[in-house]
């Protein structure tokens, strides 16, 4: 009991802790939401060349992290700790990588390689950052509650970045005039060129240097959080090295570790059940703006709809909490994520509905919270299962939490990849306010029945996922007697 009262966090120190998460989650909702059209339109790049900025970034996102894995791995510890030396001099830099992404140079050419160049090196920089923060969980305490209470404010302050992600870059943007895209309709209906041109000329000179200003002034705002937050969380949050159980500070051998990482089966099925799970709501994250604007027909409603999805995940991740302590990770696995399954199915069989879409999103946000959580807070159980098996061998944490993050943004390339061609093969209207009816079947696809199948199939292979509560409680009694 005195053991445990001295492992015991602060409500500050949890609270220092979560607020590292949020940078990470700021940007990429704030990327994720507005570089594309930022690229095509304030940029006016062309869209080939804005596909593959956009496509060669993710794949390069993914690389990193085990990349950045291995040169923590092979870190020795210092004075401030072995990890939170990463977090704090990769922040300056990627703030400032961050803030040229959304700045548009003076060149006629070499603005493709602007753009490719300082967004690998924003992802490599932000990686930097978050690998060594997510594997710091396993540094702040040994108590499997209080790793689990830690994760919990983490999940809910994640969450809310996104809500503030998009709302610092949306309501800084959406008070401009952006440039105008008329539909394929309008178009067609205009008979002259030069009319056209000058419709466009009129939306485009006065607007996009305002427009120009604006995204730089979010890149500011954004940039300044980022600080802010690295700041609160290396002040707050004292990284333990007795937490870890390490007894040399001899560098482990990456490969080495990684052989034993991958062999170890929990880790394969958790990440095995979570890979399907996670392509679902990517899934419907990605295509839900489509969904809402084309099939729904709820074109001006979709920033609320979003809002009420992320609001939803962000009061409910404190019950999943309460939930997966009283009842187990596994039935919270079960319970949060199967949750959206009904929701999804009523919102592609009934015709276009608000009040059910605002249900339907409520419903999808307490998934969210659940697939937001859940992961992170069953690593650790899976780090201390692999030291009981493993007890000679030290310092795999990144590893863990690197390839972890790296399958899932392997996942988010594949729904972006399958959703593209998707909707090309359907005929997809680049331009048009409406779609042809192939395009809204295939989104209603995209968004409940594709979903539904992955979601199913990755809470089939979590039957195969070892450690239940009996077997974790049993592993924490190990853990205390070996220490």
């Amino acid at each position: 009991r005195l053991q445990e009262s001295r492992e015991r966090l602060s409500v500050c120190s949890k609270l220092c802790y979560a607020v590292g998460g949020a940078p990470y989650q700021i940007t990429g909702c704030a990327l994720g939401f507005f570089l594309q059209i930022y690229l095509l339109d304030v940029a006016q790049l062309d869209p080939f060349y804005a596909s593959i900025i956009l496509f060669v970034g993710r794949a390069w996102d993914a690389i990193t992290d085990p990349m950045v894995g291995f040169f923590i791995s092979k870190t020795s510890w210092t004075r401030f700790g072995r990890l939170m030396p990463w977090i704090i001099f990769s922040t300056p830099f990627a703030v400032i990588s961050y803030f040229l992404i959304w700045f548009v140079p003076d060149i006629s050419t070499g603005q493709v390689m602007w753009y490719l160049i300082f967004y690998c090196i924003f992802q490599t920089l932000v990686t930097c950052f978050h690998v060594p923060y997510s594997a710091l969980t396993m540094f702040i305490s040994r108590e499997q509650s209080e790793r689990d209470s830690a994760t919990a404010y983490r999940m809910t302050v994640e969450v809310l970045g996104t809500v503030l992600g998009t709302a610092i870059q949306g309501q800084i943007v959406g008070n401009v005039v952006t440039p105008c895209i008329e539909s394929s309709l309008v178009i067609g209906q205009i008979n002259s060129s030069v009319a056209l041109e000058e419709l466009n000329m009129t939306h485009d000179t006065g607007s996009l240097k305002d427009t120009r200003n604006a995204y730089m002034i979010a890149a500011g705002v954004i940039g300044g959080l980022y600080i802010l937050c690295a700041v609160i969380l290396s002040v707050g949050v004292r990284e333990k090295r007795e937490s870890s159980g390490l007894q040399s500070d001899e560098p482990v051998s990456f490969f080495r570790g990684l052989k034993l990482v991958m062999n170890h089966s929990a880790y394969i099925k958790l990440i095995a059940g979570f890979l399907f799970t996670s392509l679902a709501f990517m899934l419907l994250e990605g295509n839900f703006a489509l969904f809402c604007t084309y099939t729904l027909g709820f074109r001006n409603e979709f920033q609320n709809i979003l809002l009420a999805i992320m609001l939803s995940a962000t009061l409910t991740i404190p019950f999943w909490q309460w939930f997966l302590t009283r009842f187990g990770k596994k039935t919270a696995v079960y319970v949060g994520i199967s949750s959206a399954v009904p929701f999804l199915i009523v919102v592609a069989v009934l015709d276009s509905n608000l009040i059910i879409t605002y249900i339907v999103a409520v419903a999808a946000g307490i998934s969210v919270a659940a697939a937001f959580l859940l992961p992170w807070s069953m690593l650790p159980d899976v780090i201390d299962d692999f030291k009981l098996q493993h007890p000679d061998s030290h310092g795999h944490e990144a590893i863990f939490f690197s390839f972890y993050v790296f399958f899932t943004k392997f996942t988010s390339g594949v729904s972006l990849g399958i959703s593209t061609l998707s909707l090309d093969f359907a005929g997809y209207q680049t331009r048009g306010c409406s779609q042809p009816s192939e395009v809204n079947f295939t989104l209603k696809m995209l968004v409940s029945a594709v979903p539904v199948g992955l979601i199913l199939l990755g809470l089939l292979l979590f039957k195969l996922y070892p450690i239940d509560e009996e077997k974790r409680r049993k592993n924490k009694k190990a853990l205390q007697d070996l220490r």
